[in-house]
């Protein structure tokens, strides 16, 4: 067994990696220094080959920085976690419609036409339909700083420093963020990932889980990363920046929206909460303030209602505000759980997840405002996960997630994908004709190792062999 690490000064990299030889099986381990890693095994034809390959391992990494260690002497790095007070509203209730409570305090929050996802500091992530069923359990291996999603995929950035794929029934890592990158939050738009940090940087990582560019911005605590086709809209302590999302140019900052505590994003503007007691409407353009909405607290989450018709904000004080395009304010009305840490509005319902862990749904419809103002509200259904609940873990082996059939004759029905080497990048791509234009994503090992089994079978038994090999892939896969 041959134990390295790779652990530099400062935010640096930290991680193990672990091989060991059994006679003809090679396992290897790896992962962030205190964690237990993921696992991989491979079988050899003899004892000399599975020496060999274990050797160009371990090689592969002394030359990439990795030197031999002790496991446990050196401890996993602290995560940060967001805390921040919270305080009883005095305004009135709000129409609450129903509230479930997750069990800590609640970050992350998605909703589609279909259901409500809440993400919480435990690492438990709930489904929950927009009547008040819990229909499903995940537990990530760390805290949820932030849910997303990206056309049918949907991500929750972890606080172990990965985003994972909550698409499928079970839960995959789907991007491995830099040991040195302490996630805040993160977007995605068409496969590319935006994450922003503690220190004040933003990195973006393409599909293939391949590093693309990091910037550090003039602030540090960066809690606002919104991303669009053309750009990644960044908002930490001193203000809010755009940078071009294919090479990080900065194209503009503005200072004025500072300390920024969240963000959100319309076609033409973006939105910064900010803890000094505003939300900032920006023109994506040029940077410039559209609009500035004023709350009586620090500004935990905004959200608007399509278009920016409508501006929703929640405060330090367990409120919630509503607020036309221009900046007038229409409504404040308490939450009676906790501030709001996300939201979002979605038909006439502003969805929050809060400090004490609570997914609610409001009533945002004029007359059951209305009728909140006049202190006449609904009495809420507090929603409950049936004790029968399934909790599904994330999977470190791999399954069948693409079906392609291959045959000495030929390709049967299905999809099929080829590993191509771009200079140092090993990238996935589709040749089946009609899905040229697709972005695949495959895990990084997944790529590599059928890359590996593909160039192996040819060497070493032309055709039959590189069948044989394709038939290892669609194990892998």
């Amino acid at each position: 067994m041959t134990y390295l690490e790779l652990s530099e000064d400062g935010a640096g990299s930290h991680k193990f990696y672990e091989v060991t030889v059994a006679g003809t099986l090679v396992t290897v381990t790896y992962g962030r220094i205190g964690e237990a890693g993921q696992t991989k095994a491979t079988s050899f034809p003899s004892v000399a080959k599975a020496q060999a390959a274990a050797a160009k391992k371990i090689g592969e990494k002394t030359r990439k920085g990795y030197a031999p260690a002790v496991r446990g002497v050196r401890q996993r790095r602290a995560v940060t976690r967001r805390v921040i007070a919270s305080t009883r509203s005095t305004a009135r209730q709000a129409p609450v419609l129903w509230r479930f409570d997750s069990g800590a305090a609640a970050f992350g929050i998605f909703v589609d036409d279909e259901r409500c996802w809440v993400g919480n500091q435990n690492g438990d992530v709930y489904t929950v339909t927009h009547t008040g069923t819990v229909t499903g359990r995940f537990r990530l291996p760390d805290g949820v700083k932030c849910i997303v999603a990206d056309d049918f995929w949907i991500y929750a950035g972890c606080d172990d420093g990965r985003v994972y794929d909550l698409s499928g029934k079970v839960p995959r890592s789907a991007y491995e963020i830099a040991a040195d990158v302490d996630i805040y939050w993160l977007d995605i738009h068409d496969g590319v990932l935006g994450v922003s940090d503690r220190a004040g940087r933003i990195t973006t990582i393409d599909y293939e889980d391949e590093f693309q560019w990091a910037r550090t911005g003039t602030g540090e605590s960066a809690w606002m990363v919104r991303c669009d086709e053309d750009a990644v809209y960044h908002g930490h302590s001193r203000g809010v920046a755009r940078y071009d999302i294919s090479d990080g140019t900065l194209v503009w900052e503005n200072k004025v929206a500072d300390s920024v505590l969240f963000g959100w994003q319309e076609e033409h503007s973006v939105y910064a909460g900010t803890g000094r007691s505003t939300v900032r409407r920006l023109a994506k353009g040029d940077g410039r303030v559209e609009a500035t909405y004023q709350c009586d607290a620090a500004v935990y989450s905004c959200a608007t209602s399509p278009g920016g018709r409508h501006v929703f904000a929640g405060d330090s004080h367990s409120s919630v505000y509503c607020f036309d395009a221009s900046g007038e304010r229409l409504w404040k009305l308490a939450t009676g759980c906790g501030s709001a840490f996300s939201m979002q509005y979605l038909d006439d319902r502003l969805y929050i997840v809060t400090t004490d862990g609570s997914l609610v749904c409001i009533d945002a419809s004029e007359e059951a405002i209305a009728a909140a103002r006049a202190g006449n509200v609904p009495q809420p259904v507090d929603v409950k996960a049936a004790a029968s609940l399934r909790m599904v873990e994330p999977s470190t082996v791999l399954e069948t997630v693409l079906e392609t059939v291959v045959e000495s004759g030929g390709a049967g029905e299905g999809v099929v994908v080829e590993c191509v080497r771009e200079g140092e990048r090993l990238r996935v791509r589709v040749v089946s004709p009609g899905y040229e234009s697709w972005n695949v994503q495959f895990p990084k090992d997944v790529r590599e190792a059928g890359a590996r089994y593909l160039v192996d079978g040819v060497r070493s038994a032309g055709q039959g062999g590189f069948y044989r090999a394709y038939g290892e892939i669609r194990r892998l896969l």
